[in-house]
């Protein structure tokens, strides 16, 4: 989850803190030789940020010798600013990031490969899937540490006295069944779903993997090419149904990012709204007094209930001159009890196998249980290590598929405008 903040005063503030602390780029030790390494954090919730501070405090008092100094970076403009600080010689030594916004500084030789550089114990405690999100050629450039699924929040009440079957991580409906369910929960003045889809690429591919969709398909010469199977329509098209054959779905709700729909759904407008897990903070601290809500999972097909993710990371710079020392911080940050702390703070899951079986992300309250039972199932985003992605869903895919769920095109149009204009995106950066 996401938090938009204004741009200006963002970079302004990253730039600021960045002079004020030192970079990799300017020596990293102090005059008694003490080496410092800059932490770039973008953490933003208040729980995240407390958590995160308080981490890197009481790891400054156990390594004098080693000093972290936290700077605090913002989603918004992440990418470009971490571009300019890299290419001006001044990145933070220790990166926070997203997964699928590494690629082209892997390939681009910013990051450092970490394979030898990681401990047997962090590397053992994440499993090879959450990997494989930050492994670009055959480099490791980033730990992946954090990690969301999509699920529904529902009004319990109206989900309850429509006497639908409830989903369950073990049992969750099908697509065809959601549909059927979003219809039956449909009345006067209430919709079954409200579909947020401002930004419709991500959660589009990631839930299309429950139903064999991968969209990019990688050959034995390496390339991507992408196609539009069977598998790929399930998920669009249901959506698509529901908005404009159903009339279960809110269509003013299709320009809406997540926060945009949680005043309708708390006064009853949606019956349910589907999520990133995180979105349950808001949700806690917004809901009015006495509003009954639960986490259910997001619907599955044929390969079950499982999702594409993006974890965030933490990655070391290549220019840092402190790799080892970067990395020991990496490792003191993720041990199993601190992943934990940094999971909660951010209404996040952990991807260590060790964190995630604490018995704290285990309890039924605000649906930590549901989330946790999710993990199993949670996959790479299929998008993860392709190159050209981010122009081809800026210029492609988000307009199509805009239009594809408002009803402005049908299927042949956007399968065109996918994957003919999709692979034209993509060849150049594979040349």
């Amino acid at each position: 989850m996401r938090r938009r903040l204004p741009a200006l005063t963002v970079a302004v503030t990253t730039v600021l803190a960045l002079l004020l602390t030192g970079c990799s780029g300017e020596g990293g030790t102090d005059a008694d030789g003490a080496i410092r390494l800059s932490f770039q954090s973008l953490a933003w919730q208040k729980e995240s940020v407390d958590a995160n501070e308080q981490l890197v405090r009481e790891w400054n008092a156990a390594h004098p010798d080693i000093q972290v100094d936290y700077v605090q970076g913002s989603w918004d403009n992440v990418h470009d600013q971490l571009l300019t600080s890299f290419e001006g010689g001044e990145a933070p030594d220790i990166i926070h990031d997203a997964s699928d916004d590494l690629a082209d500084f892997a390939y681009g030789g910013y990051l450092a490969d970490l394979r030898t550089l990681l401990p047997d114990r962090l590397t053992g405690d994440i499993p090879q899937q959450s990997w494989a999100t930050t492994t670009f050629g055959d480099g490791v450039y980033g730990v992946p540490f954090l990690q969301e699924p999509k699920v529904l929040i529902a009004n319990t009440k109206i989900l309850e006295s429509s006497g639908v079957r409830i989903p369950t991580p073990e049992k969750p409906w099908s697509w065809p069944e959601f549909r059927q369910v979003t219809e039956k929960l449909t009345k006067k003045g209430t919709y079954g779903v409200a579909w947020p889809l401002k930004e419709p690429v991500s959660v589009t591919l990631n839930l299309g993997l429950s139903t064999g969709g991968t969209l990019f398909h990688r050959g034995a010469d390496g390339k991507v090419t992408i196609r539009f199977d069977e598998g790929d329509r399930v998920m669009p098209d249901t959506v698509r149904d529901q908005v404009n054959a159903d009339g279960s779905a809110a269509r003013s709700a299709l320009g809406m990012g997540g926060s945009d729909t949680l005043p309708g759904f708390f006064g009853g407008k949606y019956a349910m709204v589907p999520l990133g897990f995180s979105y349950r903070q808001q949700v806690v601290e917004q809901a009015p007094e006495g509003f009954e809500w639960a986490v259910l999972p997001a619907p599955a097909g044929s390969a079950g209930p499982a999702q594409g993710v993006s974890p965030q990371t933490l990655s070391v710079a290549e220019e840092s001159p402190h790799k080892k020392e970067a990395v020991r911080f990496i490792d003191f940050l993720l041990r199993p009890a601190n992943m934990v702390r940094l999971a909660r703070g951010d209404w996040m899951l952990p991807t260590g196998t060790e964190a995630l079986a604490d018995p704290a992300l285990h309890t039924e309250e605000n649906g930590w249980a549901t989330g946790t039972a999710l993990a199993r199932g949670l996959r790479p985003a299929p998008a993860q290590s392709v190159r050209g992605y981010p122009e081809w869903k800026d210029k492609v895919a988000t307009p199509a598929l805009q239009e594809y769920y408002s009803g402005a095109i049908g299927t042949e149009e956007l399968k065109k405008r996918l994957v003919d204009d999709g692979n034209r995106v993509l060849a150049r950066y594979q040349r």
